[in-house]
């Protein structure tokens, strides 16, 4: 179906709403679930959301995390129904996931308290709202039918959905004209016929992350009681694809490292970069090398899941200034031998702790852990794919508005990303005539990017007029700084004790002089952030629960690694000595 007829029967996807700033994307809270969180959305949408994109998703992708939901049964069918953005919505621009949810499945769900339910992916930091009990909170044939779930996803020995999954992915783009030689109506067909494909995937994606969740409450219930560190069992699994990026680019930072003309280039700064590299005959190599990766990984980057915003494929000095950091780290900070050792310590803490689990206890063990581990790394594996099919998408609408502009002067190649579902056959004939509108919308997302929206709000989202400014993140205001010893709280992801100075980094793609002996500390991370782990000792986040990407990848590379520290890029003073205990939670400021 063409998108234009499409969004005939679509009005609402093309409705924008004035939340103080203009007319943007706003979306419906619950009424039945009131608290949202920008925990674990924030890994995947950092940036405001574009209005065609966040559009064409609405409208035509369906409601992935209502279908995954609605199959778990521990939602029924009249709360999955509600007229409103239940599980997940954009508010203020910005993407927003469902906390009440959770933690009405942790009601249901015998044994498991609400911190339980936050702990694993979303990451409350104690800034969320206390949940308030509702009478229908409990519900006995929900609980039953979610028990049943459990214990098919505890039992289950493989993950044939995301195989097929792979197998559908592969086929879809083997069969794509490529982008220069499509037709513009064949770049529109093919970035709309991916969103049900995509959606439905994301569904798989979102019940594999649930059933990491469900085998890491059995491991909490079988050797979390008895104090064992759980997340040193999870620790150097291998085969996780987010980790992956970082091998690729340490080799390429070893070529820079190993050779005095590229080592040059790198000392003369990253404006300018890649043309002066792309000049020098004795660069060829590296290009050859550095063509390769971007062909593999070009997908990846800060707002991969947004269509509208650039990658590492699309903007190559992106990964060039992750090598320029990379250089600089010795040998014995290569990923795969930090994760080969981490993997040892591995197998010999999954043997102590399954020792001192109750024998009668060891059969839930075995398949809590067999559980996680399978979905740890099939979580990271279907992120892959939807981001590379998301990459075809942005690769077309890139390709269709540069055609735009070389025909209308005065249009930019991104202007379409301003328009709604609505709006875009018409725009395709004459972006001439909204001129205006896509200056007003591109003005109020600039206002936006300058904007902190609340990490949780509860029934409505707070007036733009009371968030706080991108400025209170760079040191100039905000928290008040941490003195010596003083000792700041979050949730430890990934063990070991590391000291160093705090690196704090707000942006990946400009990580000033972080290096070996440094502690980095962000905002969040999402895969973009991965290469940024390898040159430090440990890593200190803002936000994040304990299966969020940051600890996900510090596990896989050895990192001590506190998440939810909140408040800790304002609080730490860059430069500042600290000491990370990524078992304790904690974050002490040295002397």
């Amino acid at each position: 179906m063409c998108v234009s007829s499409m969004a005939e029967t679509t009005t609402a996807a093309g409705q924008l709403v004035d939340f103080g700033l203009g007319p943007y994307v706003h979306g419906t809270p619950s009424r039945r679930f009131p608290v949202y969180t920008r925990g674990n959305a924030g890994e995947v949408y950092p940036q405001p959301v574009f209005p065609l994109t966040s559009a064409m998703g609405r409208a035509l992708a369906g409601d992935p995390a209502r279908d995954f939901l609605r199959s778990t049964g521990m939602v029924t069918d009249s709360e999955c129904d509600e007229d409103a953005d239940v599980f997940m919505g954009v508010f203020g621009g910005y993407t927003y996931l469902n906390l009440s949810v959770t933690r009405v499945v942790a009601v249901r769900t015998p044994g498991m308290s609400l911190t339980d339910a936050d702990a694993p992916f979303l990451g409350s930091e104690d800034l969320a709202p206390d949940h308030v009990p509702d009478r229908r909170d409990r519900n006995l044939l929900a609980t039953v039918r979610g028990l049943r779930y459990g214990w098919r996803v505890l039992a289950s020995p493989g993950l044939p959905a995301l195989d097929d999954a792979v197998a559908e992915i592969d086929m879809w783009r083997t069969g794509l004209t490529p982008v220069d030689e499509a037709t513009d109506e064949e770049l529109v067909e093919d970035t709309v016929g991916m969103l049900p494909m995509v959606s439905r995937i994301f569904a798989v994606h979102l019940a594999i992350t649930g059933g990491a969740g469900i085998g890491l409450d059995a491991l909490r219930r079988t050797a979390g009681r008895r104090g064992e560190d759980l997340m040193a069992l999870l620790g150097g699994l291998g085969e996780v694809d987010s980790a992956a990026p970082s091998d690729a680019l340490w080799l390429l930072g070893r070529l820079v490292r190993g050779s005095p003309e590229l080592t040059v280039h790198f000392e003369n700064g990253l404006a300018g970069l890649e043309g002066r590299l792309r000049d020098d005959p004795a660069a060829a190599a590296f290009l050859d090398a550095f063509d390769d990766f971007l062909d593999r990984y070009g997908a990846r980057g800060p707002n991969e899941w947004e269509m509208g915003c650039e990658v590492w494929g699309t903007n190559p000095a992106l990964p060039l200034a992750l090598i320029d950091r990379m250089r600089g780290a010795a040998d014995d900070h290569a990923p795969g031998t930090r994760g080969a050792r981490w993997a040892a310590d591995r197998e010999q803490a999954v043997a102590v702790a399954r020792r001192r689990v109750r024998p009668h206890e060891r059969w839930l063990f075995d398949r809590g852990l067999r559980c996680t581990v399978l979905r740890t790394r099939g979580r990271e594996r279907c992120k892959t794919i939807l981001v590379e099919a998301i990459h075809e998408g942005r690769l077309r609408l890139r390709e269709l508005g540069r055609r735009l502009a070389d025909r209308h002067q005065g249009v930019a190649p991104d202007d379409l990303l301003y328009v709604t579902l609505d709006e875009f056959a018409p725009y395709r004939s004459a972006p001439d005539a909204f001129a205006v509108t896509v200056a007003e919308r591109r003005a109020i997302r600039e206002q936006l990017l300058e904007l902190e929206p609340p990490f949780c709000f509860e029934g409505e989202l707070p007036p733009v007029d009371q968030w706080h400014g991108a400025a209170l993140q760079d040191g100039s205001g905000g928290s008040a700084r941490a003195t010596a010893g003083q000792i700041l709280t979050g949730t430890g992801g990934s063990p070991g004790v590391v000291r160093g100075r705090a690196r704090v980094v707000l942006d990946p793609s400009a990580p000033g002089d972080l290096g070996p002996g440094d502690v980095l500390v962000a905002p969040l991370t999402d895969p973009s952030w991965t290469p940024l782990f390898v040159p430090v000792e440990a890593v200190v986040v803002d936000v994040g629960g304990q299966m969020s990407h940051a600890v996900i990848v510090s596990r896989e590379l050895g990192l001590p690694c506190v998440v939810a520290v909140t408040g800790a890029t304002t609080m730490i003073a860059d430069g500042t000595p600290i000491e990370v205990d990524g078992v304790a939670g904690t974050v002490r400021i040295l002397d």
